[in-house]
């Protein structure tokens, strides 16, 4: 199939490229010139892993394009893609100018082909709020009266592990009320369905629903687990030990229980809000999922808070080593990520920062905006004369460190993991003090 897809973020990006690699042939469409620019040269702007060898392998093989004009690849594909950004607006709610501009687009070069060739169908692939699809639609139909389709078709993509999801997705849900054309969806995903059908229909609201509320439950397990973790720090009881015997129950299942310094990325922090936002909207309030949002900024700030409790009137004397500035590991997405939200609380309080992060370096340092912090090359060199360590993210090469060198390097045997990645007992035998979440701090030895 001859497609486009409008706007090279990570969703976009990732889509087209693996529609690409199964055989279609696809235009990627944004406004940026610099990005078109890098990926024209085999660069690809955003950390995913695996992501860049299959954007240069399809370019070569002529599958994929990269274009800033988008009346072009619009006349050039008969299915057109949208994963446009949606960032918030002031009051929560997402901000769908980007996309109806680009609908409008979409209907103005239709209006300007024959009609035996203007059908377009046009599919959304950005997280929109509830309702988007008639809004989009008649946004298109306000440029033409040339017949169009518009599907629903949200992505269920996790950072770090994209491509897998994508060619191998749990589900892909359809949000349409052409039969014809979901057949057409069926085809196009028929390659990463081999093993089974996994191909949900629905309308496009539900479909548009569905998005949002996988995300504010997924939100709302780490938020809850995180309130957990809290009441065990002051109750004496080991949040892991309780994990693990809430998450045998299948009712329940163990995934996204694990607690820590709170959920980021450029997912939930937005879904969350924008949910909030529509049931406001319609006089609906979203009672839990507000609360969510709640938990999940405290959570952020107590830890921070606990290291700079540590120190008190020492915080103008003390260096932290910070391992971790992504959200999570195996992106360099800092959007909303709680170490930098940290970080700039322990500035705040006169605290010098070294930090590492194997991906999240440049994008970490433009977040956060402050030369003093340190930047260094590799996680033992930001834990030279440092005071304490403190962990944000869980890399796979923090997880089991030269504890020996660890030791040596930092000016006193202080770990705080917001990621609880360690033993208490392994550590206090080797001498460190280890706080972390919803653990038992164990003495040093």
């Amino acid at each position: 199939m001859r497609m486009s897809v409008v706007g090279t973020g990570y969703v976009g990006l990732v889509a087209g490229t693996c529609f690409a690699e199964s055989g279609n042939h696809v235009i990627c469409v944004d406004c940026d010139a610099r990005k078109i620019d890098l990926l024209n040269k085999g660069e690809v702007p955003i950390y995913e892993p695996g992501l860049k060898e299959l954007v240069v392998s399809n370019a070569r093989a002529g599958r994929l394009q990269f274009t800033t004009r988008l009346e072009d690849a619009v006349k050039r594909s008969r299915i057109v893609f949208l994963a446009v950004g949606t960032p918030p607006a002031a009051d929560g709610s997402a901000d769908l100018s980007a996309i109806l501009d680009v609908a409008r687009t979409i209907g103005r070069t239709m209006a300007g082909l024959e009609r035996k060739d203007a059908y377009r169908i046009v599919v959304m692939k950005s997280t929109v709020p509830v309702g988007t699809h008639a809004k989009v639609s008649e946004a298109i139909a306000s440029q033409t009266d040339h017949p169009f389709d518009y599907v629903s078709n949200p992505e269920f993509l996790k950072e770090g592990a994209a491509i897998e999801d994508f060619t191998k997705p749990d589900r892909v849900v359809i949000g349409a009320n052409n039969h014809a054309v979901v057949e057409i969806m069926r085809e196009l995903y028929a390659p990463f369905m081999r093993r089974s059908e996994r191909l949900l229909v629905m309308d496009p609201a539900s479909a548009e629903m569905t998005k949002y509320a996988a995300n504010a439950l997924l939100a709302t397990k780490i938020s809850f687990m995180n309130e957990i973790a809290g009441l065990c720090e002051r109750l004496g009881a080991d949040v892991e030990q309780v994990r693990h015997g809430i998450g045998s129950d299948s009712r329940i299942g163990s995934a996204f229980l694990f607690p820590g310094v709170g959920y980021g990325g450029s997912c939930f922090p937005k879904d969350v809000s924008a949910l909030v936002s529509m049931g406001e909207a319609v006089g609906h309030p979203m009672s839990v999922v507000a609360a969510v949002q709640e938990v999940n900024q405290r959570q952020r700030r107590r830890f921070a808070q606990r290291v700079i409790d540590h120190f008190g009137d020492a915080c103008r004397r003390t260096t932290l080593a910070v391992w971790g500035l992504a959200f999570k590991a195996r992106t360099d997405d800092v959007r909303e990520a709680p170490a930098i939200a940290a970080v700039r609380m322990f500035r705040e309080r006169g605290m010098r920062v070294r930090a590492h992060d194997p991906e999240a370096m440049q994008t970490g340092a433009l977040e956060i905006g402050d030369p003093a912090v340190e930047m260094c090359g590799d996680e033992y060199e930001a834990l030279q004369g440092a005071d304490a360590l403190v962990i944000f993210t869980d890399w796979p090469n923090f997880r089991n460190p030269d504890f020996d060198l660890v030791s040596e390097r930092l000016k006193t045997k202080l770990i705080f993991d917001g990621r609880n990645m360690y033993d208490p007992t392994t550590l206090a035998k080797r001498g460190f003090r280890y706080v972390c979440v919803g653990r038992p701090t164990k003495p040093a030895e």
